[in-house]
């Protein structure tokens, strides 16, 4: 299971209606809750859905591919 904490910002698979593909976390646990950052509209994802979707997190000043992103208590320099 990744680790993803209140306040990360990510990207999904899919981008808003709105136009914009970044997220805010702002609830963890069985059910993710997200704020589209464009629009500020918020959404439910079921944890098993939202691991689908994401994409991309963003950590400092770099988006880190999900495929790479081991959690923030990790360097992210290794691989």
């Amino acid at each position: 299971m990744l680790k993803y904490e209140v306040g990360d910002i990510i990207t999904l698979k899919k981008g808003h209606p709105c136009g914009e593909n970044k997220w805010e976390i702002l609830r963890t646990g069985v059910d993710i809750k997200l704020k589209c950052l464009g629009c500020d509209r918020q959404i439910w994802l079921t944890r098993i859905e939202f691991e689908k979707r994401v994409r991309k997190i963003l950590v400092g000043e770099k988006w880190i591919s999900i495929v790479h992103y081991k959690g923030k208590d990790h360097d992210h320099t290794e691989e």
